[in-house]
């Protein structure tokens, strides 16, 4: 699977969030952008410190026009716990089905202490506020995801 490519309009979604509200993609329409950013486990080491960083600055985010979503394949009951535990101030998504891991190109095959199998690939999408793909970070540290995305989203600017 490959990933989308930036210019391109963003797939559509619409996913249960943490409290079992739909959210979609559509929803943010008049925001300047959206931070959709799929990772492998809720409640594990590098998931936990890549969402607490984008928690500690959503102030910034929210300045800068931009909402945080987070997707993975957990069930709704499972982030709920995550994001209660880290009192994460965005929206958590369940794709239990990954079929929107999938139509983002994020659903393929990983090596973990020798063993493969099939799971998400921690991938960043700035989405425009036309829907468009401004940019894809596929390559950043879990613990520093947060500065490297204002970064990102200050040369977008």
């Amino acid at each position: 699977m490959t990933l989308p490519k930036v210019g391109n309009l963003a797939p559509a979604f619409s996913l249960s969030d943490q409290d079992g509200n739909t959210v979609s993609l559509k929803d943010f329409k008049g925001k300047k952008g959206v931070v959709l950013y799929f990772y492998p486990r809720a409640s594990t080491p590098g998931c936990t410190l890549q969402a607490c960083g984008l928690r500690d600055v959503h102030g910034e985010l929210d300045k800068l026009g931009y909402q945080s979503l987070g997707v993975s394949f957990d069930p709704v009951a499972k982030i709920k716990k995550f994001h209660d535990k880290y009192e994460l101030n965005f929206p958590l998504l369940s794709d239990e089905d990954h079929a929107t891991i999938d139509k983002y190109g994020c659903w393929q095959l990983k090596k973990f202490m020798g063993k493969e199998n099939m799971g998400t690939v921690r991938t960043t999408f700035i989405i425009g506020k036309d829907g468009r793909l401004l940019k894809i970070m596929d390559t950043f540290k879990t613990k520093t995801h947060h500065e490297t995305l204002l970064e990102v989203l200050a040369e977008l600017t």
